[in-house]
């Protein structure tokens, strides 16, 4: 995938907030790989900030909506992992600053 559209696979991901903390899930850290083959299926492998989080399905559901209008993008598979765990390490100094999270 050449770096233009990874940038504005990103940037659209950055619309996704993660409902609980208010901050999308790019800045979070929990987009962990971008994998977009020949035919234009985009998979995001991504994780969540808690293995119980009741709000997974409208997450996914959310990624797949941000990245529909990008034209190179045919069709979208949400991969949630576990490995590795996420941490406030992930996250950008963006994230920290709105979460009042020391750096």
């Amino acid at each position: 995938m050449d770096k233009d559209l990874e940038e504005n696979i990103l940037g659209a991901l950055e619309n996704v907030l993660d409902p609980e903390l208010g901050v999308d899930i790019v800045n979070l850290g929990l987009v962990y790989g971008l994998d977009m083959d020949e035919n234009g299926v985009l998979t995001v492998e991504m994780t969540l900030t808690s293995m119980g989080c009741p709000l997974a399905g409208s997450i996914e559901a959310n990624v797949r909506n941000a990245l529909a209008d990008l034209p190179e993008i045919k069709e979208t598979i949400v991969k949630i992992v576990w490995t590795p765990p996420w941490s406030k390490d992930k996250m950008s100094r963006y994230a920290k600053i709105a979460l009042g999270i020391p750096d």
